[in-house]
């Protein structure tokens, strides 16, 4: 019997903790579609509605908005890891601009949601600060791996065409030419994959 009721309270933990878990994805969930909407600064009761749960339900799964933040940050960074594929860097180097400005092209449009709305709250969110770090960490990587003999040849990390090509993939230059200038996705991927071109063979 005690066997029996030992594995009837683990079972409901188990179901506790599922149910959970479904509720904080519902709310991370609801909080980026929110912003891929448009809505870059939404209130916690805005998430709540979004997620069908209750406001107080939304603050027992996070003790505060930075908590919430660390958790969507977390959800876009997992979702731009997974468009990430790597990059032959024995290829061409016209083929490797090709497709390295595609896919980050891609990532970018991505992202945007994101980055517009943190843009907004970035100065006072570890979280939003943290995550920005770990993208400009992920692009040098992904530079790095991607062009290795041109970079190497050319100071490296720390040299100019490394910078110059971080300059030309950012997130604030993709927002330059989308937001600022208009363009559509594919104007932008060009003047991404054109200036690469112009930085790696010059």
């Amino acid at each position: 019997m005690a066997n029996n009721e030992a594995v009837e309270v683990q079972r409901h933990s188990d179901g506790r903790i599922a149910r959970g878990e479904r509720t904080r994805e519902a709310i991370v969930e609801a909080h980026a579609e929110l912003l891929r909407e448009g809505v870059l600064k939404p209130t916690a009761k805005v998430i709540a509605e979004r997620a069908g749960v209750s406001l107080r339900t939304l603050w027992l799964n996070f003790k505060d908005l930075e908590t919430l933040l660390e958790a969507t940050t977390a959800y876009w960074l997992d979702a731009d890891a997974a468009l990430r594929q790597a990059i032959d860097p024995s290829l061409p180097l016209g083929d490797r601009i090709d497709q390295f400005c595609r896919q980050h092209a891609l990532r970018l449009e991505h992202l945007a949601p994101a980055a517009r709305s943190a843009a907004l709250g970035e100065p006072f969110s570890p979280a939003l600060a943290a995550a920005r770090r770990e993208l400009i960490r992920r692009l040098r990587r992904d530079l790095l791996e991607t062009f290795p003999a041109e970079l190497e040849a050319a100071g490296g990390v720390d040299g100019a065409l490394c910078l110059g090509l971080m300059a030309a993939a950012s997130g604030m230059t993709w927002s330059f030419a989308r937001d600022d200038l208009g363009r559509d996705a594919a104007d932008a991927t060009e003047l991404m994959r054109h200036t690469f071109a112009r930085l790696l063979r010059a």
